[in-house]
């Protein structure tokens, strides 16, 4: 009986998978925003960019800075038309991945975990407890010397921490799309694939009744 009532459950989940391409669909067009901007932010300010990669007392301290910023640069631009798209995506992802990963262990790793600094929590470590420290600091100076309430009235203050949090969950995004590809319908790659395959099997009937 049990079993029974579990194969019905299971047999109407797995019915959902006529639209299982929206959800691959969803990250393409969560992420692709993203990448445009940090793309589209580096190109128009690419001497700074450059400046930033191969500068070791204020940047990065990369070799090569012209090169990977060039390569960053156009990595995240062209990796969001794709994104788009649908096209090529499981190609385009590998190097989008390298370059979370190379953002992470140059940019983000010191900052630990959090994106935004949180006194306590699982996350939380001496440099999140000190900027809620100085945050505290800040609102009280704010609180008795300015207009507190119209400063917070569209969000709250908080203390950037900038941790791997988001170049994490953005490789952890594109990784899903590296294996699943860009989802059914609505990508240039499902109908590329389609399309290839339908002509690849009227291509291997014909060889062989020939």
């Amino acid at each position: 009986m049990l079993l029974s009532v579990y194969n019905k459950f299971h047999d109407s989940l797995d019915a959902t998978r006529v639209v299982d391409g929206l959800a691959p669909l969803l990250l393409r067009l969560y992420l692709a925003p993203i990448f445009w901007m940090a793309g589209t932010k580096k190109l128009a300010n690419f001497d700074s960019t450059v400046a930033w990669f191969g500068n070791a007392d204020w940047g990065l301290g990369l070799p090569f800075p012209e090169l990977l910023a060039f390569l960053a640069t156009w990595t995240e631009i062209l990796g969001a038309v794709f994104l788009v798209l649908g096209f090529a995506l499981r190609w385009i992802s590998i190097p989008l991945i390298a370059t979370m990963i190379v953002a992470i262990f140059t940019v983000h790793i010191d900052n630990g975990w959090l994106a935004i600094a949180e006194p306590q929590g699982l996350f939380a470590n001496d440099r999140t407890a000190e900027a809620a420290n100085r945050l505290a600091a800040a609102k009280g100076i704010l609180q008795e010397h300015g207009n507190y309430n119209w400063l917070t009235g569209r969000g709250n203050l908080v203390v950037l921490n900038n941790g791997i949090e988001f170049a994490a969950t953005y490789t952890i995004m594109l990784l899903s799309l590296f294996f699943t590809g860009a989802g059914k319908f609505v990508s240039v790659d499902y109908w590329l694939n389609k399309k290839v395959r339908n002509d690849t099997a009227v291509f291997t009937t014909s060889t062989i009744n020939n």
